[in-house]
């Protein structure tokens, strides 16, 4: 079951800092896509991959840069990108950062 469904809640509060950590806490995870919040420690990041799908990101607390293709990104609380399919990418925390992380698989 699904433990978020069905109340409001506030999208800061939906994951902690911890120190020196990446984490991360499912929100929906189906078949057709995933939405996942996620709290970076300043500094952290996910090293450069790729994805069979789009995927977006928005930031909900504090600056993170984003690389897609080589090309960097500086987006802060409010802004949202896509990184799209086949394209790799990185990101690594400025200043400690949240970020909702949402794909969609079905076409």
């Amino acid at each position: 079951m699904n433990q978020v469904g069905g109340k409001p809640l506030t999208l800061k509060g939906l994951v902690e800092y911890q120190s020196g950590a990446v984490v991360s806490r499912a929100l929906v995870d189906v078949n057709s896509g995933t939405v996942t919040a996620f709290a970076f420690d300043e500094g952290q990041g996910l090293s450069e991959h790729t994805a069979p799908y789009d995927a977006l990101v928005i930031v909900v607390e504090g600056d993170v840069e984003i690389k897609i293709s080589g090309e960097a990104f500086r987006l802060r609380e409010g802004e949202m990108i896509i990184m799209p399919a086949n394209k790799p990418h990185a990101l690594k925390a400025v200043t400690k950062f949240k970020m909702i992380l949402t794909m969609i698989r079905a076409k």
